[in-house]
């Protein structure tokens, strides 16, 4: 897709970017290689994910949601109604508590009835997006920011509020504490970040894999 190409020449010259202007970026590039962010249309699926997964493993939170799937046709994510109909009884039975199958279909009553609008969501601005996302219950502007990364593609979102970023920043940075959101937006800043803060992010994510937390 032509979509697709622009983005990873995009993706390129946001490496280029950061590395020539931060010499802590410059190293996490070279030691992990090209930035793998990717954009897709799976927005409902994504959204409904990421509350599944909210203060979940990894491990558990995957178990959770192909359970969920399985409730439904298993080649294809349940549409929004399908979810809205479904028995409280029959989320609970995949794992979801009361309170998560209560934000799944809340995000499922808004999108069918059009009070969230997925379909030209990727037309909207960043602050629109994050605005439009979080009328739905157990979506908050963290969650948003990682659409938008991780599913619209968007290169200069930089969630200052992210514990991983935070660590990063510190290891790698040298400070001696954990950065507040404003120390994260002047380092940013400083070292010209944007308007690549998305990849900044995910190198900085990079830099703890196989790192002591």
């Amino acid at each position: 897709m032509k979509t697709n190409h622009l983005f990873a020449e995009s993706l390129r010259a946001a490496e280029k970017h950061l590395a020539r202007r931060d010499a802590v970026l410059r190293t996490c590039i070279k030691q992990h290689g090209a930035c793998r962010l990717q954009m897709h249309t799976r927005h409902f699926e994504t959204l409904v994910n990421s509350i599944v997964s909210q203060q979940l493993s990894t491990k558990a939170a995957d178990t959770i949601f192909r359970r969920f799937v399985a409730l439904y046709t298993p080649a294809k994510f349940p549409k929004p109604a399908e979810i809205a109909a479904t028995p409280d009884e029959t989320l609970r039975s995949v794992g979801l508590s009361g309170q998560k199958l209560s934000y799944i279909k809340d995000l499922a009553a808004k999108v069918d009835n059009g009070t969230v609008h997925l379909k030209r969501i990727a037309q909207m601005s960043d602050d629109e997006i994050i605005a439009e996302l979080t009328q739905v219950k157990g979506i908050g502007v963290w969650t948003v920011q990682m659409f938008l990364i991780f599913s619209l593609g968007r290169l200069n979102v930089l969630p200052v509020g992210d514990l991983g970023i935070r660590m990063a920043i510190q290891r790698l940075y040298g400070l001696e504490e954990l950065p507040k959101p404003a120390a994260i937006e002047a380092i940013a800043e400083q070292n010209q970040w944007h308007p690549y803060c998305s990849v900044a992010s995910w190198y900085l994510w990079r830099s703890l894999e196989n790192k002591a937390m």
